[in-house]
C-alpha cells in the first residue's frame, strides 16, 4: 500500500552542503512491533535523507508497503504503523543522487519472483548503471522469446520499475534472477553491482543485508532480544534498544531468518570507507570502524587549531554539524567557545512555500546570532566544510550585520575540489567554489577576514584510521573506485589519480 498525497517544498536550501543519499534500516523480530521498530529506526537516521520515507514489513505470508515524499513524522502516524504487521520490516529514508525527487523513486521497491517477492532499501550510488540496465534489458527480451515461443502468459513485466533510481534496477535484477531463492539470486547479482551500495532486503522470510567490496557506506548489525538488527548507523541501534554486535564487512552478505544468520562473502574486500562520513554525513553519536565521530571531528578542530591559529576573542560553531570540531578548535587554543548562532530546530520540510520575499532571507530562516555575544568580537567560525560557498558567504554577511569586528573562518576538511560518484550529492566540478580559486581568493569570495582549511593528512589522522582504507576522492581527485565512463571528467583532470574510468 501506499499513498501519493502531493510533494513537500524545503523550505532552506541544503544544497551547500553534501547530501547522503538516505539510510537504511532492517529488523527481523518475531513477537515485536516490527513497523514501530523501524519507525523510530529511521527517525534516527533522518538526517540521511528527508525527501521520502517508507517502510515495508512481511507476514510470512505477504509483503505490504508504505511509503510517501517527506520527513519520517510527516510519512507515518500511529494509524499508518498499524497496518503494516508481521516479523519483519526494512525501512528507509532518502535523499536522491540519482533518479528524480519523485514519489515514484521512494523506497522500499518491490517486485514479484519466482518464488514471491523482494523488497529492498539502497543507500549508495552505483557506477555501472548502463551495463545493468542492459543486463536487465536482456532478460526480458529473452523471457518475451520464451513466452512467445511457448505460448504462454509473460509473468515479468517492468510494472515495478516505473522509476529512474538505481534501487529499482537492482530489484528488477533480483527479481529477474533463474535463482531458486533470493539468496542464490542475490550471490548472482551482488559481484556485477560496481559502485557504493549498502543494502537491506527481503523476501516474505528472511531479512537481508549487504555492503559492497569497497565498504563506502556503512552498515551496522546489532541484536535485540527477540531478533536481530541491521542500519546505516549505530546510532539507529541504540534508539531500539539493540546492542551493536560487528559491521557487515564489505564484500558481505548476511541472511536472516528462523534458523539464525548465516554470513556469505560475494566479493573480497578492498576498503575505500567514505572519510566524509567522518566529518559531516552520520551522526557524531555513531560509531564507525571502532572510531566514534564525535571524537574525529573533536580531534579535527584540535588540529585545525594547530594548523591554523588566529587571535580572537569567542570560537563559535556553524550549528550543528560544526560544533563538535569548533569544541576542539577552543580547547587547543585556549579561545573560549560560545554560542553565536541560534538554530531553529524546526527548519526542515513544509507544506508551504516560501514567498520570494522570504527566500531571499535564505539562512535566515535556519539560523540567527545572539548579537549580544558576537557585538565588537573576533570570531573565529567553526563549519565541517565549504562545497559552493553560499551559506558561508550569507552568514558570514549576517555576522557582520550584527556587530561582528572580525571573522576568521576555520575548515574542518580541505577544500572540496572533486565531485563524487558514490552517494553524495557534491556539484559539478564547474560548481565547487575550490576548483579554481585557492584559499586567499576564497576568502575574499566569502567576505571574511582569513580562511584556513584543515590539511588533508590532519583530517585523515584525526579519523585514526588507515589511509589506505578510506576514500578521500572529494578533497584529492585520487578515485580508488573505478568511476562512471560518463563522468564530466577529463582525462588531464584525471592523470596523477589512480582511479580510472570504466571500460
Amino acid at each position: 500500500m501506499a499513498r501519493a498525497d502531493g510533494h513537500l517544498t524545503a523550505v532552506v536550501d541544503s544544497a551547500d552542503k553534501g547530501q547522503d543519499e538516505c539510510g537504511v534500516f532492517g529488523v527481523w523480530a518475531p513477537g515485536e512491533e516490527v513497523a514501530k521498530l523501524s519507525y523510530f529506526g529511521l527517525y534516527a537516521l533522518q538526517h540521511r535523507g528527508t525527501q521520502s520515507a517508507g517502510i515495508a514489513a512481511s507476514t510470512g505470508e505477504q509483503i505490504l508497503v508504505f511509503r510517501d515524499m517527506g520527513l519520517v513524522s510527516q510519512v507515518f502516524d500511529e494509524n499508518d504503523l498499524e497496518t503494516l504487521p508481521g516479523h519483519m520490516a526494512i525501512g528507509h529514508t532518502r535523499y536522491s543522487t540519482t533518479g528524480a525527487h519523485a514519489w515514484e523513486n521512494a523506497q522500499p521497491t518491490l517486485g514479484p519472483t519466482g518464488y514471491g517477492s523482494v523488497a529492498l532499501c539502497h543507500n549508495g550510488n552505483l557506477t555501472n548503471f548502463d551495463e545493468l540496465q542492459s543486463l536487465a534489458d536482456e532478460r526480458l527480451d529473452k523471457h518475451r522469446e520464451v513466452v512467445a515461443a511457448h505460448k504462454q502468459k509473460p509473468r515479468r513485466t517492468r510494472a515495478h520499475r516505473d522509476s529512474s533510481s538505481d534501487t529499482s534496477l537492482i530489484t528488477e535484477l533480483l527479481a529477474s534472477s533463474d535463482a531458486d531463492n533470493l539468496t542464490d539470486a542475490a550471490l548472482g547479482l551482488l559481484p556485477q553491482i560496481k559502485g557504493a551500495f549498502s543494502l537491506v532486503f527481503m523476501d516474505e522470510n528472511t531479512l537481508y543485508a549487504a555492503r559492497d567490496r569497497h565498504g563506502v557506506r556503512p552498515l551496522a548489525l546489532g541484536k535485540i532480544d527477540r531478533g536481530w538488527v541491521v542500519a546505516s548507523e549505530t546510532a539507529a541501534l541504540d534508539i531500539v534498544g539493540a546492542s551493536f554486535v560487528r559491521e557487515i564487512q564489505p564484500g558481505e552478505l548476511i541472511a536472516i531468518d528462523e534458523d539464525g544468520l548465516r554470513s556469505h562473502r560475494f566479493a573480497q574486500e578492498q576498503a575505500a570507507r567514505c572519510v566524509f562520513e567522518y566529518v559531516y554525513l552520520a551522526r557524531p553519536d555513531s560509531v564507525i570502524n571502532g572510531k566514534t565521530v564525535h571524537s574525529s571531528r573533536v580531534e579535527m578542530g584540535r588540529r585545525l587549531a594547530r594548523e591554523h591559529p588566529v587571535d580572537a576573542d569567542l570560537v563559535i560553531a556553524t550549528p550543528d554539524s560544526g560544533t563538535p570540531a569548533a569544541v576542539g578548535y577552543a580547547e587547543e587554543s585556549g579561545i573560549p567557545f560560545g554560542q553565536g548562532l541560534m538554530k531553529n530546530a524546526y527548519v526542515g520540510r513544509t507544506f508551504i512555500q516560501p514567498s520570494q520575499t522570504i527566500r531571499q532571507l535564505g539562512i535566515r530562516l535556519k539560523l540567527n546570532p545572539v548579537k549580544e555575544n558576537i557585538e565588537g568580537k573576533r570570531l573565529v567560525v567553526v563549519d565541517d566544510s565549504i562545497v559552493r560557498g553560499n551559506t558561508q558567504r550569507a552568514l558570514i554577511r549576517m555576522l557582520r550585520e550584527a556587530g561582528a569586528k572580525e571573522i576568521h573562518v576555520r575548515i574542518s576538511a580541505p577544500p572540496v575540489k572533486w565531485p563524487c560518484f558514490f552517494g553524495i550529492d557534491f556539484a559539478t566540478r564547474a560548481e565547487l567554489i575550490a576548483n579554481g580559486l585557492d584559499t586567499q581568493e576564497i576568502c575574499r569570495s566569502l567576505g571574511a577576514d582569513s580562511l584556513g582549511y584543515i590539511s588533508l593528512d590532519g583530517m585523515i589522522e584525526a579519523t585514526t584510521q588507515n589511509s589506505s582504507e578510506l576514500c578521500t576522492a572529494c578533497f584529492s581527485g585520487d578515485y580508488r573506485i573505478p568511476i562512471p565512463p560518463q563522468a564530466d571528467l577529463t582525462d588531464a583532470e584525471l592523470s596523477g589519480t589512480s582511479g580510472t574510468k570504466d571500460s
